[in-house]
């Protein structure tokens, strides 16, 4: 139970000290006086996302601290929120992410809110609410879905990162390995097109070339430069043993005659190199023709196209084995369909046992509410497998077995959706929480119906805290302990009534006059008769 609350800046509420005590609480006040901020609070304290707007004009945060006893267990949880929005959660003076207040209060705390009835009538919303009432064998089921489901999104997505389909990569893979294949089949290396073009060159030039070779030939030859410089060597060497000063010019003359005898066979090795095979030239221009068209497809230069080849062999490479996987992986699709199937089916059955369980137990709670004989049911219907499984739940209502059940947000009133909610929220389970909290969820009620939810909240008041934020007196005529939230200006006050203050709040709430001698009357004969019961 809720021992003590202490909520200071939050909204309207300036401060509030709250000592509820055990047994049905209820909180009253006009509409917009802040009722439903103290709920807001025991959220911040169950983990509840905050929000900046939140903080209010009296300080620079906002801060809420609780004391539970649970069982023989004492804890204390605080929540501040700051202008900027940032959060901070403490468990017993110790700073703790928000989530581990979640985690400590869970199965402990339940708020139903004024608007979870807008919940029962989406589609999502009802299959939660059958969800939350599995049984053991139930949950298994959904976490062995959920499981079944993650395995088939795994393998979806790593067959869409293979970039395509079977059909795809094998169109890919055949073209790469043409390209591959067309360039290395080519032969071509590194440095060929220089050569080529070089050789090429000389070949087409063949005739002057030997001409020029053979007129340099002819100069240097025997009858040329060389035999010349013979002479002048002769020469030389006779005039040297005359004077033997001439010996380094002689030396220099007999260096000049040989570099140029070697230059001599140089060049008649040259010129013969101009002879050359008839057709040699046609094939070095077809080979050059070959490049040029490797060039137009795949790079500007040699190098370029030898790159590109290299590059389709590892892609061809990378495929051969992306095909290998996507065999693999389509098994492992296949297989994981299959399971994910099975799972959703068998979810399937173990929620219409769960649906109509559910559905008898909350007829149950409505008939102790003021409904006679009214029909619930949960439909569920086929659709795609997907996160949670492979049925969409509608839940169909009906408040009379003469009626046709129809889809509850069609067909219910406000008055019975308020109703349809406690008891749905009821037979899922929400009643076996050690403090209960609910916030005007007797909306669009009131008469003899009002006196039945009243009773009804007491009685689950019994053995466990119950917070009950109403507009009905008939309901805070039931409630061991009374809060009133009172505007002033724009600040809220909560405080306890008892005695004659609450008979006022109850003639307020009875007729809007809090001081009428005919509504306290009423309101004391409302008492009795709730205390009666």
């Amino acid at each position: 139970m809720l021992d003590e609350l202490i909520v200071e800046n939050l909204g309207i509420i300036d401060k509030a000290h709250l000592e509820p005590g055990a047994g049905f609480v209820v909180v009253t006040g006009e509409t917009g006086a802040g009722k439903t901020m103290l709920l807001g609070a025991l959220r911040l304290l169950m983990g509840a996302s905050s929000r900046r707007e939140a903080v209010g004009p009296f300080g620079d945060e906002s801060t809420v601290d609780g004391r539970f006893i649970f069982g023989e267990d004492e804890v204390t949880l605080r929540r501040r929120i700051s202008a900027e929005g940032r959060s901070r959660a403490y468990v017993d003076g110790r700073m703790v992410p928000a989530k581990a207040l979640q985690e400590r209060t869970s199965g402990k705390l339940e708020v139903v809110g004024q608007h979870d009835h807008m919940l029962l009538t989406t589609a999502q919303g009802a299959r939660l609410l059958v969800d939350g009432a599995l049984d053991d064998k139930g949950r298994h089921a959904l976490e062995a879905y959920a499981e079944a489901w993650q395995t088939l999104v795994l393998v979806r997505q790593k067959l869409e990162l293979l970039g395509g389909g079977r059909r795809e990569l094998e169109r890919e893979l055949e073209m790469a390995r043409f390209q591959a294949e067309e360039i290395f089949a080519a032969g071509f290396v590194v440095g060929e097109d220089a050569d080529l073009r070089s050789r090429a060159d000389r070949l087409r030039n063949a005739e002057d070339l030997a001409a020029g070779f053979n007129a340099v030939l002819a100069a240097l030859g025997d009858d040329g430069a060389l035999a010349k410089l013979a002479v002048a060597g002769d020469e030389l060497n006779r005039l040297t043993r005359l004077d033997p000063e001439l010996a380094e010019p002689a030396d220099r003359l007999r260096q000049a005659t040989e570099a140029l005898s070697e230059l001599h066979v140089d060049l008649a090795s040259a010129g013969s190199d101009l002879e050359h095979e008839p057709g040699e030239l046609d094939a070095l221009e077809e080979r050059i023709q070959e490049l040029n068209r490797l060039r137009r497809k795949y790079g500007e230069t040699l190098a370029e196209v030898l790159a590109f080849g290299n590059e389709a062999a590892q892609r061809v490479a990378e495929l051969d084995t992306l095909l290998g996987t996507a065999d693999q992986l389509a098994e492992e699709l296949g297989a994981a369909e299959s399971a994910a199937t099975s799972a959703a089916v068998a979810l399937t059955l173990l929620r219409r046992e769960s649906s109509e369980a559910l559905a008898e137990a909350a007829a149950e709670h409505l008939r102790q509410l003021g409904m006679t004989a009214p029909v619930i049911a949960f439909d569920l219907s086929a659709v795609e497998l997907g996160p949670s499984g492979a049925d969409r739940v509608e839940l169909r209502f009906a408040s009379d077995p003469g009626l046709t059940p129809g889809p509850a947000a069609k067909v219910a009133s406000g008055g019975e959706l308020s109703r349809l909610t406690l008891a749905l929220r009821l037979a899922a389970g929400v009643g076996d929480a050690d403090l209960l909290a609910f916030d005007e969820v007797d909306a669009g009620i009131g008469g003899a119906t009002a006196l039945a939810m009243g009773e009804k909240l007491a009685a689950l008041a019994n053995g466990r805290q119950l917070f009950c934020v109403t507009h009905l007196p008939q309901v805070a005529a039931y409630a061991d302990t009374h809060f009133v939230v009172e505007r002033n200006e724009s600040a809220a006050e909560v405080r306890s009534v008892d005695g004659d203050e609450r008979l006022s709040e109850l003639s307020r709430m009875l007729g809007g006059l809090a001081d009428s001698e005919r509504g306290q009357m009423h309101a004391a004969e409302l008492l009795a008769a709730a205390r009666g019961k």
